[in-house]
């Protein structure tokens, strides 16, 4: 099944052509500002309107992330070998630092940040800049603390596209990634059962029409259950949090009116519009105490 969230805190299924939504709230009994989650946690059973005619064609609707504002947005830094080497080919740095950057890890992104693939993504100064990265990106199922690598697959309700937007600079990381519409997730979740092997599935991202990232999830240097098993060895990971897996090279920087086209293989699709804020970041950069 294909979750889909829209028209703030409508819970739907998304038709397998991707054009239609079978809406499930008033079906199910669903009230609650998170739907996902609500069903996830909840006793219900969307499978037998899988075939249903769709309420909705998905044109007419806003089209959301499918947590609309996950307690954590948990994401893998520099998952992939082509994009560590595509990171560090500009900077001076060492081998101790190599190795370092190389371990696992994780950080965190602002749940503020996210949004649907029909928001949009702002960026917000046009003197600084903003970059695109495509992630495999999953839910998750159940509250889990200490979970081994070989159960971590048990708790991950299924997967979606993540945009990790990135700002450029010396900031700290969580820092450059939590600006507001810099986590765009969607257009729906699939649930694991419908994945074969979520450690083989073929990633694109195309920027104005030209393909600028193009990898398979096999190649990432930890697996998904890799990121559950350690991000859960320092916070209780809970139903609904977010968890992405890090982007392959190819990374380029964004532009005020581009289009971004984002797919991964049996997950899904989506196309999301870039704008910019008539900002300056020289501007707006506050002195220390609010003073000049």
């Amino acid at each position: 099944m294909r979750f889909v969230r829209y028209d703030d805190g409508q819970l739907g299924l998304l038709t397998d052509d991707g054009t239609g939504i079978v809406a499930l709230n008033d079906r199910l009994g669903i009230d609650a500002d998170e739907p996902l989650v609500e069903y996830i946690e909840g006793d219900y059973d969307a499978s037998e309107y899988v075939d249903a005619d769709p309420d909705h064609d998905i044109e007419d609707v806003e089209v959301g992330s499918p947590v609309g504002r996950p307690g954590k947005v948990i994401a893998a830094p520099l998952n992939y070998e082509n994009h560590i080497e595509e990171a560090l080919s500009d900077r001076d740095i060492t081998t101790d630092e190599w190795f370092s950057i190389k371990d696992k890890g994780y950080f965190l992104k602002a749940p503020s940040s996210v949004v649907g693939p029909d928001h949009g993504i702002e960026l917000p100064f046009s003197d600084r800049r903003t970059d695109h990265e495509v992630e495999l990106a999953f839910v998750m199922e159940g509250d889990i603390k200490d979970v081994p690598a070989e159960e971590a697959w048990d708790h991950i309700f299924g997967y979606t596209i993540l945009l990790d937007i990135s700002l450029r600079g010396d900031q700290d990381r969580s820092n450059r990634k939590s600006y507001d519409t810099f986590t765009v997730i969607g257009p729906c979740v699939t649930t694991a059962d419908e994945i074969e092997d979520p450690q083989d599935l073929q990633m694109e991202l195309q920027l104005n029409g030209e393909r600028r990232q193009y990898e398979n999830t096999g190649d990432m240097v930890y697996t998904c259950a890799d990121v559950v098993q350690y991000a859960s060895l320092g916070a209780t990971l809970e139903t609904g949090d977010v968890i992405t897996t890090g982007t392959p090279e190819g990374v380029s920087e964004l532009s005020d009116g581009d289009t971004i086209d984002a797919e991964i293989e049996s997950v899904g699709s989506m196309t999301v519009d870039v704008t910019e804020r008539d900002v300056s970041y020289a501007e707006a950069d506050v002195k220390k105490g609010g003073q000049e």
